[in-house]
């Protein structure tokens, strides 16, 4: 049952006299009852137990087990895994849904402890498996056809022979998590924390972002103004969060020999660095006949002499002020993945009907949205933060990508499942732009096609340009870092340095602007992660051009891309429709496609 008391409801949606209806909450008993329930107790003394006795029975012996063996540990190993998942994920959802509780904060921290605690022991197993020979491993495959599909997690695991310290090491990196987990907890509790006044309303983050997208341009500037004021008041939190955690990895990439501060991260999407090179490059590149000519056709449609930070998100001057409902929101959705293939309804269902999402914008609870995958023998949760707003729409659509993604790859079981953050947006993406084209479809009007299409092109913008200029951030503060501390001026400064860059001339920045860097949550939680987004929305467009030009068989050879979770390369997943990531054009292919949607917006003007 949602508390309705707690639902912060957009002051323009009440004004309309229509709210976006009764929004659903997370059932989390898929995973425990409760925090003191019997089963969660039981898979803690299991899990302790397990860890101790997987030591003793394999530690010092990897190299002297046969096939069978061999098989045998690695189910073990997943089965420690599984359990181990489904405590910290029941114990991550309940800390998202408040992050200011007290009782959850403690109750995640004291699960993550535990967990950190009792897998210490297994450290060996990954650092044995690097030290056993190539020949040997494939005299294994040779023995066991049900060994040989895990091979594609052990080549990743390898990948990271070179770069692998010693036992003690190991250990000791692997318990001392827990405190690099603070910095984590401290960024979420402070960003959940902060207030911010717009009139005589007190707000959390997300309503006060949901202002930037506000029909009414001074309400869009209170909102920016406000951001900026908030922002500013605690950057020096912010600024110590990113100093630490950058030279912390900084220590951590010396000693294992990194090349670089984003390489740890190639290498766990499986992806090579000069593949994201090539992307990277290719969208800045892009970036005057992308971000620039859009933002200048913007600003010429709302009649400005420049653009502000606030009109970059602004509604067209002839959009209305829609509010989608939830309801009109899950049918638009279920239809357009319908409309693709049954399956992908029947797979997207339950989460509405069963308890799988939670939607309503409440105080403490995380901002944003994700996809959470659980374990491969519960489902995935997914979070919003559902204000009615088309775009809102779009996220839903997004997130339900995630979600299908994560179902149809769970029956690879837990050590291939999970699927490398490149192709992770995959399912998400082709989801948006699913309803994106539904939506379009069904445009009564040359006006209501131009909104719809001017839209989509911001929402590319912000996927590809966006995320990018993020990475470039990241790469410039963690090089940064190298040198010195940095005060927040100085992470200002490389903020702005790349904002102008990729906006363009189009805009003119408000002062106080330099402190949006601060609560994008990846550079904490997930370092050079945003890429990814902009590797997936390239994917995306290569992907859906393929099937708007071979519609037959395609349905299936994409349920097959993502039954695959990551028990492939993202060549060999690719290939059965023509594309290759490490191709320059593949890249300019996708690129194009926003371009020629600017140019028929160029048109309609």
């Amino acid at each position: 049952m949602v508390d309705f008391k707690n639902i912060f409801f957009d002051k323009e949606l009440a004004k309309n006299g229509k709210q976006v209806g009764n929004l659903p909450e997370w059932n989390l008993n898929d995973l425990y009852t409760h925090t003191e329930s019997q089963e969660l107790k039981n898979d803690l003394v299991w899990l302790e137990n397990e860890c101790e006795i997987f030591a003793n029975d394999f530690k010092g012996k990897l190299v002297n087990l046969s096939a069978k063996e061999f098989l045998a540990c690695v189910k073990r190993n997943e089965k420690i895994s599984n359990v181990s998942g489904r405590l910290i994920s029941y114990a991550g959802l309940r800390y998202y849904q408040s992050t200011t509780d007290g009782e959850r904060t403690k109750f995640l921290s004291d699960i993550q402890e535990k967990i950190t605690i009792y897998t210490s022991s297994l450290i060996f197993f990954n650092l044995e498996l690097n030290k056993l020979p190539d020949g040997q491993l494939d005299l294994l495959y040779s023995k066991s056809e049900e060994l040989r599909r895990y091979k594609p997690v052990f080549d990743r695991i390898r990948a990271l022979q070179p770069y692998q310290l010693s036992d003690e090491l190991e250990k000791f990196l692997h318990e001392l998590g827990i405190v690099g987990d603070a910095w984590e907890k401290l960024f979420d509790e402070t960003i959940a924390g902060l207030e911010f006044s717009i009139g005589d309303e007190t707000l959390n983050l997300e309503s006060t972002l949901n202002l930037l997208t506000d029909h009414d341009r001074s309400r869009r500037e209170m909102g920016a103004n406000e951001l900026s004021r908030v922002f500013s008041k605690n950057i020096k939190i912010f600024a110590r969060i990113h100093n630490t955690q950058a030279k912390e990895k900084e220590i951590i990439d010396h000693w294992r020999g990194m090349p670089s501060p984003q390489f740890g991260r190639h290498l766990s999407n499986h992806v090579e660095p000069e593949v994201v090179e090539a992307l990277r490059n290719a969208v800045v590149a892009s970036y005057p006949k992308l971000s620039h000519r859009y933002y200048e056709l913007k600003r010429e449609w709302m009649g400005l002499e420049y653009l502000e930070i606030w009109d970059r998100n602004a509604p067209l001057p002839m959009e209305s002020n829609q509010t989608i409902t939830w309801t009109e929101a899950t049918k638009l959705v279920l239809d357009a993945y319908s409309g693709f293939d049954s399956r992908m309804a029947e797979l997207a269902e339950p989460f509405f009907s069963k308890g799988w999402i939670d939607a309503a914008v409440k105080p403490g609870k995380a901002p944003g949205a994700f996809a959470h995958p659980t374990v491969t023998n519960v489902h995935p949760y997914i979070m919003l933060n559902y204000l009615g707003k088309p775009r809102d729409v779009m996220t839903l659509a997004h997130e339900l990508g995630h979600g299908v993604h994560q179902l149809l790859a769970s029956k690879q079981g837990e050590m291939l499942s999970s699927t490398p953050l490149t192709l992770a947006e995959t399912a998400s993406v082709f989801g948006e732009m699913l309803t994106f084209r539904k939506m379009l479809d069904a445009a009564e009007d040359l006006q209501s096609r131009k909104i719809l299409m001017a839209n989509k092109v911001e929402d590319m913008i912000n996927t590809v340009v966006r995320q990018i200029a993020f990475y470039d951030f990241e790469c410039k503060l963690h090089d940064a870092r190298k040198s010195g501390e940095l005060t927040p001026e100085d992470i200002n400064t490389l903020w702005m340095s790349v904002q102008a860059e990729s906006l363009g001339p189009a805009f003119k920045f408000m002062a106080g602007y330099e402190t949006f860097w601060a609560y994008i949550p990846h550079f904490v939680h997930s370092p050079f992660y945003v890429y990814a987004y902009a590797f997936g929305d390239g994917l995306v467009n290569a992907l859906y051009a393929e099937y708007e030009e071979k519609p037959t068989g395609f349905s299936s050879k994409y349920f097959e891309m993502l039954e695959a979770g990551g028990s492939k390369h993202h060549s060999d997943l690719l290939a059965p429709f023509g594309l290759n990531a490490s191709d320059a054009k593949f890249w300019s292919k996708g690129l194009s496609v926003i371009s020629s949607m600017i140019d028929e917006l160029e048109k309609m003007k």
